[in-house]
């Protein structure tokens, strides 16, 4: 009998690399065929080519095209498509380490400011596609008020706030004032610059906080 031919030995971690690789030109795909074509026109298969991966590979990774568009959001939100929360990254973390409450909102504003550099040519380029999108950016909002009610927590545990603050009305006045909408109307609508947004946003917690 012919001697079987040895099997090579599974490798995990070039699978993980392989998938990673795919998940990462799939992202990018969608990107620029959002910005290119529009939401409507963008298709699971014509990101499936331009990435040069299967329909099905798509479909197994984020489920369907909505699947696909927040995890754009996410990782767009986030500057990167690592699985860590936003509270957990390094620009946070500072802003939960410092004391000086006045500083600590200053960095909370950098903060800010940049999630909406970031997000803001996907947010307006979503909020005109109408409501199929709506689950999308609902989705982004709620995980968004958790996280600024983390924060008004992390305040008032630090002595931050004032003794008869309302942490749900803070919550959400710093939910509204820290909002996609706002930045964009502020500085797409009347011009602000990302610097003059921050320090606005800045003295504008101070006050409300």
């Amino acid at each position: 009998m012919p001697a079987e031919t040895p099997r090579r030995p599974y490798n995990s971690g070039r699978r993980r690399e392989a998938a990673a690789r795919n998940r990462a030109a799939v992202l990018e795909a969608c990107r620029e065929l959002l910005f290119q074509d529009g939401y409507h026109a963008t298709t699971v298969r014509a990101v499936a080519e331009r990435a040069g991966v299967s329909v099905e590979t798509v479909y197994k990774t984020f489920g369907g095209k909505p699947g696909l568009v927040k995890a754009l959001w996410d990782s767009t939100l986030a500057g990167d498509d690592e699985p860590v929360a936003m509270a957990d990254r390094p620009q946070m973390q500072e802003v939960l380490r410092t004391g000086e409450p006045a500083a600590k909102l200053r960095l909370y504003a950098g903060f800010v400011r940049g999630i909406h550099e970031r997000i803001t040519p996907l947010f307006t380029l979503l909020t005109q596609a109408g409501p199929e999108v709506g689950e999308v950016l609902g989705a982004g909002e709620r995980e968004r008020l958790v996280g600024v009610t983390a924060f008004v927590a992390h305040l008032d545990e630090t002595g931050a706030l004032r003794p008869e603050a309302d942490r749900v009305h803070l919550a959400d006045a710093l939910w509204a004032l820290a909002g996609p909408q706002l930045y964009t109307q502020l500085t797409v609508g009347r011009g602000w610059s990302a610097d003059a947004y921050e320090e606005w946003l800045a003295a504008t917690l101070a006050a409300t906080l």
